[in-house]
């Protein structure tokens, strides 16, 4: 089988990075801890590039915002399956939601079969 991909973008409030990363972090433990391969998040840098469409407005980042891309790694989509209802059961996800660090309902969120990589 091949791996599978949980795929995330966002947009923060610039003033939010550094809560939004501490949380983040939480997150990538308990993720990896029921079995996720791999949990990775990265902040915007070098983004909207001319003559492409844009990630800011793809995020629906607005001026005091910065843009999220994250993915989480697993062995195939039942391993997903699996690990997102054990972390979604998980009190300390719970205890650390996102209110006031960023709007979770503006955030994209999407599952991708494994097309080139192993």
């Amino acid at each position: 089988m091949e791996k599978y991909i949980d795929g995330y973008l966002l947009s923060v409030p610039k003033a939010n990075v550094e809560t939004y990363k501490k949380m983040a972090q939480q997150a990538q433990a308990i993720w990896l801890e029921y079995g996720a391969l791999d949990y990775r998040e990265g902040v915007a840098d070098d983004i909207d590039g001319e003559g492409f469409a844009s990630f800011s407005a793809a995020a629906g980042a607005r001026e005091d915002e910065t843009v999220v891309f994250a993915w989480i790694l697993y062995a195939n989509k039942a391993e997903r399956d699996r690990i997102n209802a054990q972390v979604m059961s998980d009190a300390r996800l719970k205890d650390m939601c996102c209110e006031g660090v960023f709007d979770f309902k503006r955030m994209c969120w999407g599952g991708f079969n494994t097309l080139v990589g192993n």
